[in-house]
Formats: C-alpha cells, sequence, structure tokens
C-alpha cells in the first residue's frame, strides 16, 4: 500500500506534486484534476473552470478586467455594473488554462487575486461563457424600489395562488440558473434564463379557463414540467413560509406574544404577505448535488441578480434556505466573507438568512484535542452502493504543523501517514483514484489554519470506466508530534438526496462505541465529559457562520424543546476546547416542528390551494426573514 504522488493538472497546468505547489489552492480543485473530473460526470478537463473569486484589499473587479485577458478570463458585467456595491472584492469568473500562469509570481493577476474556489457543477455551465447567445434580453430590467423579498433555492412554482396580488404574479423577476426552460438570458449574467412579471402574467392569461389559471400548462409553456409536475417543493414551500398570505404564528406576523402564553395563530397581513419577489431557481446540477460542488458560483450569482434587479435605495431581505456540512465553520469561506461584504455595503440595505441546517444526529462532526504523542483514529463509514463521492475535511488551527494525518481504507493495510504539506493518491491498477489525501500549508476555502481533505470514489458505479472504491470503514488516524495541544475538527460533507428525487447519494458518518444513537437530545452524548469524539454540537451549516448574515435554529411549535435535527443554544460543549472563532449556535430561532410527533411545518404545495409539509431549518429560516423583512 502506497501513495501515489499527485499528478499534474489537465487544465491548471500546475504540478501539484511539487513540494508547497498545493499551498493557498481549492483542495477540491486539486482532487478534480487528479482524478480527471470525473466527480462531476466528465472525461477530460472542462474548457472553462467557473470560479468564486476573492480579490486583494483595495482591489476592484475593473482592475481585474483591466489586467486580464477576455481570452482566458470572463466576469459577468453584472459584477462591473451601476447596481454592483462599490467596493466589492468578490466576483465569479470563468477562466481558461492562462489564468493560472498569470496568478503564479510575475504574473498579472498576482498582486490582485487573494484567493478562489472552485465552483464547477455537473453540468453545461464550464461552456464557453463568451459564446453568443440567441435570446439575450433587448433591453435593462425594470428596477424596484422600496422592499424586496429575495429568494435563492429550487423548485418554485410562480403561478401558485399564494404569489398573486390582485390576479398578477409578485415575482417581478425570475432567474431560472439552468440550460433547461424559455426565457431571455440575463445580459448582465450570461447563462440561464429569466422571465419578468409580464412574462408570467401574460402565460397564466394565455392560460385561464373558467376563471381559474391552469398551472400545469403554465409550467408546460416554460418548459419547467419536470420539477413542478409533483407535489411538493422546496422553494415554493419556503417561499410561502417567508411572504405567503398564509396562517401563521402570531408573532411571525407581527404581534409578539407573551414569553408565557401559548402559541397562537394569525392570518398574516403583513409587508412581506403583499410585497415584490424576485426569485432565482439554482441550477438543478447544483440542487442535485448536495456536497455543494457548484453551490458557491451559482449562489453569489443569485445575489448579484437580486440587486440588480432593485434601485440602491431599495431594502432586500433574502432567504437562502441552502447549505452543506463541511468548511471552516469560522465565517472565511470565501461565500460567507462575500455574503458579509455585500451586507456590510449595502449598509442597512440587505440581510441574507440561511438555516442553521439539518445535521445535528447525523454524526458528520468530530472533535478532538490532542497533546503531544497522542493520537486518535475516527471510524468513518462509506455506504454500500453509493454513486457518488464522499468528502471528510479535517480542519486545523494555525501553527498546527506537526499533524500527521494516516488513511486504511476498508479492508486494506494502511497508508502512510502524511505529513503538514504532504499529498497523495491511493489508485487502482490501472492509475485511476480511488482516494486522495491532499494536506496543503493553506487553503483557500478558509483564511485560519489549513484542511486537510480526504476524497474518496464512489462505492458503485453503473460503467466500467468509473473506479468505485471499498465501503466500509475508514480509519483515520491523527497524530500529534509537535508541542503544546491541537484541536482537530473533522467534518463530513453532506452527500444526501433532495426531495422526490434519486441520485444515489449515501450520506457517509462516523461511528463510535461511546455515541448514544437513540436520538434523545438530553443523553449522554451531548454532555462535555462524553469520552466520544463525535459531537452534535458543532453540527452547523457550513455557509451560515458568517459574521453578518443571520442564521436560524429550529424549535418547536409546543414548548420551547428544540428540534432533535437542529443546533441548539446554550451549547452543550461550550467547555470543549475548540478552533478560535468556530460558529455552533444558531443567532435565532423559530419553529419548524409543531410537537415531538408531527414533525415539520405545513405551507404551500406546488399547485394553488394545496399544502405540503415539509421537516427542518429550511422551514425556520423564512420565517424570521419575515420578521426581518417587516422590520426593514
Amino acid at each position: 500500500m502506497h501513495w501515489t504522488p499527485l499528478p499534474q493538472g489537465g487544465f491548471t497546468g500546475i504540478n501539484w506534486a511539487v513540494p508547497g505547489a498545493t499551498a493557498g489552492f481549492d483542495p477540491y480543485l486539486i482532487w478534480a484534476e487528479a482524478d480527471n473530473f470525473a466527480g462531476y460526470g466528465l472525461s477530460k478537463p472542462p474548457k472553462w473552470l467557473p470560479l468564486l473569486v476573492e480579490l486583494a484589499p483595495g482591489v476592484s473587479v475593473a482592475q481585474l478586467l483591466a489586467a486580464a485577458s477576455p481570452v482566458w478570463l470572463y466576469v459577468p458585467p453584472v459584477y462591473t455594473s451601476a447596481t454592483a456595491p462599490t467596493g466589492l472584492r468578490y466576483c465569479t469568473a470563468r477562466v481558461r488554462p492562462a489564468f493560472f500562469k498569470h496568478i503564479q509570481p510575475g504574473g498579472s493577476l498576482h498582486a490582485l487575486v487573494q484567493r478562489f474556489e472552485l465552483g464547477l457543477p455537473a453540468g453545461h455551465h464550464a461552456d464557453d461563457p463568451t459564446a453568443p447567445t440567441t435570446s439575450s434580453q433587448a433591453k435593462p430590467p425594470a428596477l424596484l424600489d422600496g422592499k424586496v423579498m429575495g429568494l435563492i433555492d429550487g423548485g418554485l412554482a410562480f403561478a401558485q395562488a399564494n404569489f398573486l396580488r390582485k390576479g398578477k404574479t409578485r415575482i417581478q423577476h425570475f432567474w431560472r440558473q439552468d440550460h433547461k426552460g424559455v426565457g431571455q438570458t440575463p445580459t448582465d449574467l450570461n447563462y440561464g434564463h429569466a422571465l419578468t412579471a409580464a412574462d408570467i402574467d401574460q402565460a397564466m392569461q394565455n392560460n385561464t379557463y373558467g376563471g381559474l389559471v391552469d398551472e400545469t400548462a403554465v409550467y408546460t409553456h416554460f418548459k419547467m414540467g419536470m420539477e413542478l409536475n409533483k407535489r411538493v417543493n422546496h422553494g415554493t414551500h419556503v417561499l410561502d413560509i417567508a411572504c405567503g398570505p398564509r396562517t401563521v404564528l402570531a408573532q411571525i406576523a407581527g404581534a409578539p406574544p407573551h414569553p408565557d402564553a401559548p402559541p397562537s395563530w394569525a392570518q398574516a397581513d403583513d409587508e412581506a404577505s403583499r410585497c415584490d419577489i424576485v426569485a432565482v431557481q439554482l441550477d438543478w446540477d447544483t440542487v442535485l448535488d448536495t456536497s455543494g460542488g457548484s453551490m458557491n458560483v451559482h449562489i453569489m450569482d443569485g445575489l448579484m441578480f437580486i440587486l440588480a434587479r432593485c434601485t440602491a435605495k431599495a431594502k432586500v431581505a433574502v432567504n437562502l434556505s441552502w447549505g452543506t456540512l463541511a468548511g471552516p465553520h469560522d465565517g472565511s469561506s470565501v461565500l460567507e466573507a462575500a455574503m458579509d461584504q455585500l451586507i456590510t455595503l449595502k449598509a442597512g440595505h440587505l440581510q441574507i438568512v440561511l438555516p442553521a441546517s439539518n445535521s445535528y444526529q447525523s454524526r458528520t462532526h468530530a472533535n478532538t484535542t490532542l497533546s503531544k504523542g497522542e493520537q486518535i483514529t475516527l471510524d468513518w463509514r462509506g455506504q454500500a452502493a453509493d454513486l457518488t463521492q464522499n468528502f471528510l475535511e479535517l480542519w486545523l488551527p494555525a501553527g498546527a504543523q506537526g499533524i500527521a494525518v494516516q488513511l486504511t481504507p476498508p479492508g486494506q493495510p494502511s497508508l502512510p501517514p502524511l505529513k503538514w504539506g504532504e499529498s497523495g493518491t491511493w489508485n487502482t491498477a490501472d492509475g485511476k483514484p480511488l482516494c486522495a489525501l491532499i494536506y496543503p500549508q493553506r487553503v483557500a476555502i478558509g483564511a485560519h489554519g489549513t484542511c486537510a481533505l480526504i476524497a474518496v470514489a464512489p462505492t458503485l458505479a453503473f460503467d466500467k470506466k468509473t473506479a468505485t472504491a471499498p465501503s466500509g470503514v475508514w480509519q483515520v488516524t491523527i497524530s500529534n508530534t509537535q508541542a503544546g495541544k491541537v484541536t482537530v475538527d473533522a467534518y463530513v460533507e453532506r452527500d444526501d438526496q433532495i426531495i422526490g428525487v434519486q441520485t444515489g447519494a449515501e450520506q457517509s458518518h462516523f461511528e463510535d462505541r461511546w455515541y448514544d444513537t437513540s436520538g434523545n437530545p438530553g443523553s449522554f452524548v451531548d454532555h462535555p465529559d462524553n469520552p466520544s469524539p463525535i459531537r452534535r454540537s458543532g453540527s452547523f451549516n457550513s455557509i451560515a457562520t458568517g459574521a453578518k448574515t443571520i442564521s436560524v435554529g429550529g424549535v418547536r411549535v409546543t414548548g420551547s424543546t428544540w428540534a432533535h435535527y437542529s443546533p441548539r443554544k446554550p451549547d452543550p460543549d461550550a467547555t470543549r476546547p475548540e478552533r478560535p472563532g468556530i460558529v455552533k449556535v444558531p443567532d435565532m430561532q423559530a419553529c419548524s416542528d409543531e410537537n415531538p410527533i408531527l414533525l415539520g411545518l405545513k405551507a404551500a404545495s406546488t399547485r394553488s390551494g394545496g399544502v405540503a409539509r415539509l421537516v427542518g431549518t429550511s422551514d425556520a429560516a423564512p420565517q424570521i426573514t419575515r420578521k426581518v423583512f417587516n422590520a426593514l
């Protein structure tokens, strides 16, 4: 058993095996090149690579473009438009291989680009962004003033009666990010299809019979039948809670009850129930890939689309009921830093609300503190028949250069331990990687310390070209060889399936004999003295730990007990050693279960007049978004 040195990147041209070559890069980009982008459904590198870029302090997007060539770098015009906040240091970009030469010392972008994350979907968005389109918008969109509700989600039934106002749609602008559907391509972003309120109203008028809108025919007209011809859709459900004219808890409608009073319900008649809406439907490949492979790029573009449809004076509340599990959890990921800066630059005119996650019981977080000479072995179970790749991130604080990581695949001898700055792949006989341990000295996906990424191939494939890794327990042994104590957090990335779609994803998780799987939040597992490294506390949405955004946990309507799946406060592990700046408790809370037996909340289903029940902090977040909106 041996590690194979990392290859030379087929897209970047970087020889990742050279000592120090991985430092400061996104380890997911390195893994993508190591397995030749197989995890994105490709057999060779794409022509263009989508990135989310952070510029150096004082550098503008215009300066970036001036120092680059449109032959190898494309930034959507929305980032240099009049609606872009002055001073914005973040943008998405599509790059060609020459970009990676120009960010090297001596290159034209070396002093301008601070870091970037990969944002590649398993779809068409790696195509040439400069190619002409035949359906671009003929004129700039009309800008909204006043108060505006923003939504970034998947599966939005925009003809639903709860989103109408006097028979006309309240959704003034709608952007579907993938290549399906019909509509005009927004020229300021140059992909997907956008609809205006006039487009939606016309389609509803053309499909009205006997005073009733044939909503199925409307979605068929816009070629959205596949995702909207089912009873429940996440985006529809969430938007109804955020701004539908629905029966809500009285305190959400703006009438705070006495703290000791039982929950009361009221028909919403607030500003949110009548407001204008700008909605973004995420690229479908982004929705299906719950590990967030392209989420950062598409969320950032979605935020810019919303802001670009509003005047500078408009006040916008955006609900973003989405997220992943791995990451630094200290607000320093590129997307979190970008959202924080947008909120700061908009100075009271923008707020972004996110759920705290539903992973509290998922065994996806482990935490340990090691003194010199100590080690710990984590048992990470990869599921059988998993059609998707799995990822485990080990996050170390700054200065933790004496941590070594050893990996033992299921049923195999141990691979040699790798130290800080070392990386490698474990390959099949024909050279295809089954797993990788990528351990850079520093990473782009967090600003403090570093992350050792363990990437594992699927355990099942329906073609002979795809390498499959063994299922079972992967043992991850972490050793400290330096003086002092080092705290390590291990996060298993999200890998589950969305509502009504079978992708073959199977969530991997940690196992430990001291962990109580009963699900009782008051069990010994939540006690600081519990010896299990698996900690429910710290299981948190990895894009919801920013300083300016609002994270929301879930509680029950009856009583104040936290939902079993939600992070909670006070933190049961508050006395446990942690890396600096870690966020483990939500900023706010709202109802996500009715009681211990009846989980979830009811809200709009895909068709008018219908209701559906969904469970999770995705239901809690839009309640706070509604309160924030009404208070703007």
